[in-house]
Order: structure tokens, then C-alpha cells, then sequence
């Protein structure tokens, strides 16, 4: 009322408008927080703790922290949107995911837990990476049998395309993996692969092996690199003699 008496009534009047705005705005923040809090709790224990971190932190951390908040807030809200387009399974927390939920050590024994609640079928978050279990004879027989075009494909791995591009015999996937398989096994039967001749002169090789393995007696040089090299030319060359 003060504040009124001494400005004009226009200047009174635009003050008290924006001051209704800010407490609306403010009200609305207010609500979307504990709507937030309600429907997701693991979000809402992230603002908080955020909350006590960011103000002891300078500016532009501050900054960078506020975009890393606002991206997790909308990947949280976009992977919601999507989630009646996957099979169900437990909530993960972002960059974490299901992680801290696992035994790291036996993880199988999680897996039969989440089944008994989500089914045969089901969706983790291994970090970031999204993954969709299979669990049961019946389940896993009726996806690589029924639909082999949909799940025949290796998972490609960053550090293998890295290394090699996916490529090979072992981490390539489509015409290209069956082109490759049908090239090393035509080279292979050259070698003896599948003749009773391969598997005598391998068992006669090993033999001498287990004797030169023997002369070690427990020392630290056991796989020289050399002497597993000996073995697999020693079986190339008795094959191609025989």
C-alpha cells in the first residue's frame, strides 16, 4: 500500500501484475516439482542432491551441470513416451540405468528375479545401453528360430568397430559374415577340417605338447607365443604331407 501511494496508479498497477505473475509462476513450479517427485522419486532425490552440490560450485560448472540435468530430464521424458512401444521391465536411473539393481558378480540370478515380474520377456538398462532379455527354452527358441532375420545380427561392440570396423569371420553380421564363413571353411577342408587324417595328426601334436609342458615345472613362461605357433604349423604341414 505504500509502494502504491508513492507511484502513479499505472506504475502501481503493472508492478502488482507482474508480481501475480511471479507468484503463478512460482505456484506452477511448485506443482510440477511434486508431480515430478510423485512419479518419479529417483529423479526427484537427483534434483535434491544436485540442489545441495550446485551451490558450492562455480559458474560454469554450474552451467554444465544445469544442461546435463536438462538433458537426463528430457531423455527420462522421451524414453516414458516410448515405453508401451518396448517389452516392459524395471526403471534405471540416467547414465546408470539398472546397474546398481544387478549382482554384478552372478547376474543370471537377477535376471530369473525380474522374469518372475516382467515375464519372459523384458528391457534393463546397462548404463546407457538398452537391452531386452530373453528368458525360457520356449522364449529364446521362438525368437532364433521364428524370427532369425530379426535377431540373427551380433551386437556391435564401439572398441571391435573401432579395431576392425565389425569386420570378420566373428564380429560381422549379413552377406558379408556368410561370405567370410563360406571362405575360411573351403580353406579349413584344404587344411583337413572334418577328415579323420586332422584329428590323428592333432592328437599325435598334443601328445608332444603335454611332453614339452611337462619340462616347465610350474614356471611362468608356460604359452610362449613361439611354441603355440610351432604347434599349429607342425599340424598344418603333417596334414598337407599325409
Amino acid at each position: 500500500m505504500i509502494h502504491c501511494r508513492l507511484n502513479p496508479p499505472a506504475v502501481c498497477l503493472r508492478k502488482l501484475c507482474c508480481d501475480s505473475a511471479a507468484v503463478s509462476g512460482t505456484s506452477w513450479f511448485l506443482s510440477e516439482h511434486l508431480r515430478l517427485c510423485r512419479t518419479r522419486p529417483s529423479l526427484c532425490q537427483i534434483m535434491a542432491l544436485l540442489d545441495v552440490l550446485l551451490q558450492s560450485f562455480s559458474t560454469p560448472l554450474l552451467v554444465v551441470l544445469v544442461l546435463l540435468l536438462t538433458y537426463f530430464l528430457f531423455s527420462a521424458n522421451f524414453s516414458s513416451k516410448s515405453l508401451g512401444k518396448e517389452p516392459p521391465g524395471p526403471r534405471g536411473l540416467p547414465v546408470l540405468g539398472n546397474l546398481l539393481q544387478m549382482n554384478l558378480r552372478k547376474p543370471h540370478l537377477t535376471l530369473m528375479q525380474l522374469t518372475k515380474k516382467y515375464g519372459s520377456v523384458f528391457t534393463i538398462h546397462l548404463g546407457p545401453k538398452k537391452v531386452v532379455v530373453l528368458a525360457g527354452y520356449k522364449t529364446v527358441k521362438e525368437a532364433l528360430v521364428q524370427y532369425d532375420e530379426e535377431f540373427g545380427e551380433r551386437d556391435s561392440l564401439q572398441i571391435l568397430h573401432d579395431f576392425n570396423k565389425s569386420q570378420g569371420v566373428l564380429w560381422s553380421n549379413g552377406d558379408s559374415w556368410k561370405e567370410m564363413r563360406r571362405f575360411a571353411l573351403t580353406n579349413l577342408r584344404d587344411f583337413g577340417m572334418g577328415k579323420k587324417a586332422c584329428e590323428d595328426k592333432i592328437t599325435e601334436e598334443c601328445q608332444h605338447l603335454m611332453e614339452v609342458l611337462k619340462k616347465f615345472n610350474g614356471t611362468n613362461n608356460l604359452f610362449q607365443r613361439s611354441l603355440m605357433e610351432k604347434v599349429t604349423f607342425y599340424i598344418k604341414c603333417l596334414v598337407r604331407l599325409k
